[in-house]
């Protein structure tokens, strides 16, 4: 095979090697990975078609580029360009501010069917569930109900959550490797109201977000926030 298709089949050669390498730890976060003269020399293919297939894994997310230094293995936690799982008491303390939680539930409890569907197990099986609320400097910053498979994250219940964030215990024992969520705008529940001290109906900013580690679900956690309080806040370069 000669041509496009041939060049197409390389590239996809080069990258998919170097995902697998990834998704089975031979480069840890912030390790060198092979140079392109290396991957030109393995796999027999042009430096355009090696650079190609590392340009595509950066904007997955999965690599990062030093220009005259080489690429290195992405911090897991790193998702895209577009999202960044950030830890919430990091957030806070960056502020300056003060961050505290109060731990409402801390069980395992059987999956309902949106559950055992978003964490990839049967309905009924047994998972992990926390409700805890966040605040800054004494004020209610967030609602975090969350979900985990206990497959991904066994000691799960036994943490300290007054003393470490589940997101931070999380990307301590399970690396996220894919992440997808949803953001909206909701009014407060009565429930919601009560824990995050607002009027009912009260406008709050929602996330939604479910991540996976090597193809299996990690966790499922709805993350409401006073829309008056809370606001989210990036950089785009094209």
């Amino acid at each position: 095979m000669t041509g496009p298709r041939a060049a197409s089949a390389s590239y996809l050669k080069v990258k998919q090697h170097l995902k697998a390498g990834l998704a089975e730890g031979r480069w840890r976060p912030g390790q060198l990975m092979p140079s392109e003269a290396e991957l030109v020399a393995q796999f027999g293919v042009s430096r355009m078609t090696v650079n190609r297939a590392l340009r595509e894994l950066q904007a997955e997310g999965l690599v990062e580029r030093v220009q005259g230094v080489g690429t290195f293995a992405a911090q897991l936690h790193h998702v895209s360009s577009t999202l960044t799982i950030r830890d919430l008491h990091e957030e806070i303390e960056e502020r300056g501010h003060r961050h505290d939680a109060q731990v409402l539930l801390q069980a395992r409890e059987p999956a309902s069917a949106a559950v055992a569907r978003r964490l990839g197990v049967k309905p009924g099986a047994m998972v992990f569930h926390t409700l805890i609320v966040h605040r800054e400097n004494g004020v209610a910053l967030q609602c975090e109900d969350r979900y985990v498979n206990p497959a991904v994250a066994p000691d799960y219940l036994g943490v300290d959550f007054t003393r470490i964030t589940p997101t931070r215990y999380l990307l301590q024992v399970a690396p996220i490797w894919d992440a997808e969520y949803v953001l909206s705008a909701c009014p407060a529940s009565p429930e919601e109201a009560r824990l995050l001290d607002l009027a009912e109906g009260d406008a709050c900013l929602v996330i939604e977000r479910r991540t996976v580690f090597r193809g299996v679900p990690i966790t499922w956690a709805r993350l409401v926030h006073p829309g008056a309080r809370y606001q989210i806040a990036g950089r785009f370069s094209p």
